[in-house]
């Protein structure tokens, strides 16, 4: 992808299992560790990122309490830090505990590097708010402006409920189109509006999804007859003309087809992170969703957490950020290529992994 505005670097210091952790970022990165170790914990500081901004911070901390939020409680962690490098935007906010187990905005700051200047333009943007003020601040400020922009398309997708009740199985309101929602309970609105505004794409998917399911032939997208705001997801087989729902999908085939939609859309968002995306994923699936990661990240930046060794297999040591616990710590390790050489020779990364030559196990 193109360097402007891709995250360069994320400082964090005193966000749950990570005490103060400096870590580079490319354009795809595949987390591999124990279990534990802080993946997933990382994937959800992004989560936290977007309830900042959205001015959800003290439903967060009241859902969630601070202690839960502050690496080891707030008798070892006096504040959260989060600093963020997105060439040539900056953001930064602290957090620190109140005597009501929420968190107050301690400071928070937008930056700006231009072409000219070696150091940063900084602007503070709130001090001791019970939320962030970046969005009001974004009325008046451009350099606040392009940083809530960017930090408002970076996205957490989660596809792991497939169950009755899962959104995407329901019916939903077809006017729900404009994105992706993380949870794919929009899946169907989606595909209908790629389906007619933007078909190249849509047929894309259609052949992506056969690659995965054979017998599949095409989507159903129509709005249901007896409410045509509503819609939900239908497909049918190549032989019969039974239309089928959802539920008929298996749960491995229903996470492929919301990855493959998410990957595959004309416009994705800046920053896409996914957690264990190969849950229920055939092996031969698997080494699609790589390639669509790979595709993916040639237009935008990408962050996956996985524990599947054949996830791992599919990409080059450079793309993988090896997280481990030191002394209850979560630390991140890029591999370096040099340093693996003579064992990439004889081994894959996988089998590195897993005999822990490369850490992120027990």
């Amino acid at each position: 992808m193109a360097d402007y505005h891709r995250l360069n670097n994320i400082h964090i210091k005193g966000y749950k299992s990570i005490e103060d952790q400096n870590i580079g970022l490319e354009d795809i990165n595949v987390l591999i560790g124990q279990n534990g170790a802080g993946k997933t914990n990382f994937i959800s500081l992004f989560r936290f990122l977007r309830n900042i901004i959205q001015e959800r911070l003290k439903n967060t901390s009241l859902t969630n309490g601070a202690e839960s939020l502050l690496y080891y409680g707030s008798k070892t962690t006096g504040e959260i830090k989060i600093t963020l490098d997105f060439d040539p935007n900056y953001y930064e906010i602290g957090l620190q505990p109140t005597r009501g187990d929420s968190l107050l905005v301690s400071g928070e700051y937008c930056g700006y590097r231009g072409s000219f200047h070696q150091e940063p333009y900084w602007e503070l943007i709130t001090r001791s708010e019970e939320e962030s003020t970046l969005s009001k601040a974004a009325r008046s400020s451009k350099v606040a402006e392009y940083v809530y922009n960017v930090l408002q398309e970076w996205r957490v997708y989660h596809f792991h409920d497939t169950s009755e009740t899962a959104g995407m199985k329901k019916y939903g309101a077809i006017a729900n189109n404009k994105f992706l929602l993380e949870d794919a309970s929009n899946l169907a609105a989606f595909l209908y509006i790629l389906k007619k505004s933007q078909e190249q794409y849509y047929e894309r998917i259609v052949k992506t999804v056969q690659l995965v399911i054979p017998f599949f032939k095409d989507f159903v997208l129509e709005p249901n007859p007896l409410n045509e705001e509503n819609i939900r997801l239908e497909w049918h087989d190549l032989y019969s003309d039974k239309i089928f729902t959802a539920n008929e999908l298996s749960d491995g085939s229903l996470r492929f087809i919301c990855m493959a939609t998410l990957l595959l859309q004309k416009k994705l968002p800046k920053l896409i992170l996914l957690d264990e995306p190969e849950l229920g994923l055939h092996p031969t699936a698997i080494t699609i969703l790589a390639g669509l990661l790979k595709k993916a990240s040639k237009r935008t930046q990408v962050i996956v957490s996985t524990q599947s060794v054949s996830l791992v297999n599919e990409f080059d040591a450079e793309n993988i950020l090896v997280v481990d616990r030191n002394m209850g710590a979560t630390i991140f390790n890029r591999l370096d290529p040099e340093k693996l050489e003579s064992w990439l020779d004889q081994y894959s990364l996988g089998d590195l992994w897993d005999k822990n030559v490369i850490g992120g196990n027990p």
